[in-house]
C-alpha cells in the first residue's frame, strides 16, 4: 500500500497540472539571472519571453511589449519552469520553451544559435549558414536582436564577422560578463579581432578552427598557425574543423 505522505511529498516535486486559465492567459515571474533579475513569461507549454527586469516594481512597461509582440494577456505567477533556476545560474538546466510565435526562419536561427557550446563564439554568418540562408547575415541581426529569450537562446555568444564582440540585445558589458562568466578569454578574443585572425589552425593536425573552438584552444604556442580566411588556411593545407565548421567567407 502507498504511503500517503509519500504520495504527498513525491507530488510536490511535480509540476502543477496546467489548468483552464493557464492555456489562456500566461504567467510572469521575477528571477535572479546571470547579469541582473529577469522579468521571466511563461505559457503552459514552457518559456515564452525574458527581458531583464526594471529597478523598480514597475514592470508595466515591460509586459505592455509582451503583449504588443505577443497578443497575448499576462498576470503574475509564483510558478518557475523546471531547469530554468539551473539555466539562469549558469549551471545545468533545459527548461522548455515556447517559440511558437516565431517564423520558420526565426527558429532556424535561434536553433542554431542554442548549438553554440558555453564558452564559445560563433559569427553572425556561420549561424545563417547553419540556419539555411548563408546571405541573410544582417537578418540573422535582426533576429537575435529580437531574441525572446535571451540567456536561454544564447546569442550572446554570436560575434561580428571578424570576431570582435559586437552588440548585444542587454549590453556590450552584459555580453562580454556573460562570455566571462562561461570560460571565454574576451580580452584574448578583441585581441585576436584586432589583429585581423579570424581563423586558427595546428600544423600538427592541418585542421583550422574558430579561435573559441575547444579544439584551438589546445593548440600549442609552437603549433599555432593564424589566418584571416578560409581560403587563405585552405591555400596552406589545412581543412576545416568537422566540429566547429568553420565557412566564414
Amino acid at each position: 500500500m502507498t504511503d500517503p505522505l509519500l504520495s504527498a511529498l513525491r507530488g510536490l516535486a511535480e509540476p502543477a497540472p496546467t489548468t483552464l486559465p493557464d492555456t489562456v492567459v500566461d504567467g510572469w515571474v521575477r528571477l535572479p539571472g546571470p547579469v541582473g533579475d529577469v522579468l521571466v513569461v511563461t505559457s503552459s507549454r514552457g518559456v515564452r519571453y525574458l527581458r531583464p527586469a526594471p529597478g523598480t516594481d514597475d514592470v508595466e512597461p515591460v509586459l505592455a511589449g509582451y503583449r504588443d509582440r505577443f497578443a497575448r494577456p499576462v498576470r503574475p505567477s509564483g510558478r518557475v519552469p523546471r531547469g530554468l533556476r539551473p539555466a539562469l545560474t549558469g549551471h545545468r538546466g533545459h527548461p522548455d520553451l515556447d517559440l511558437d510565435g516565431v517564423t520558420d526562419f526565426e527558429r532556424a536561427v535561434l536553433d542554431a544559435t542554442a548549438r553554440i557550446p558555453a564558452g564559445q563564439t560563433r559569427p553572425y554568418g556561420w549561424v545563417a549558414r547553419e540556419a539555411g540562408r548563408p546571405r541573410a547575415v544582417r537578418a540573422v541581426g535582426t533576429v537575435l536582436a529580437r531574441n525572446p529569450v535571451p540567456l536561454l537562446v544564447p546569442c550572446h555568444r554570436v560575434t561580428r564577422g571578424d570576431g570582435a564582440l559586437g552588440q548585444y540585445m542587454l549590453g556590450a558589458e552584459a555580453k562580454a560578463t556573460l562570455l566571462r562568466g562561461e570560460g571565454t578569454d574576451v580580452e584574448g578574443l578583441e585581441a585576436l579581432a584586432a589583429a585581423g585572425t579570424r581563423l586558427r589552425g595546428s600544423d600538427t593536425t592541418g585542421i583550422v578552427c574558430f579561435p573559441t573552438c575547444h579544439h584551438a584552444r589546445r593548440i600549442t604556442a609552437a603549433h599555432r598557425r593564424d589566418f584571416r580566411t578560409l581560403d587563405a588556411a585552405r591555400a596552406a593545407g589545412y581543412r576545416p574543423c568537422r566540429v566547429c565548421r568553420p565557412a566564414v567567407d
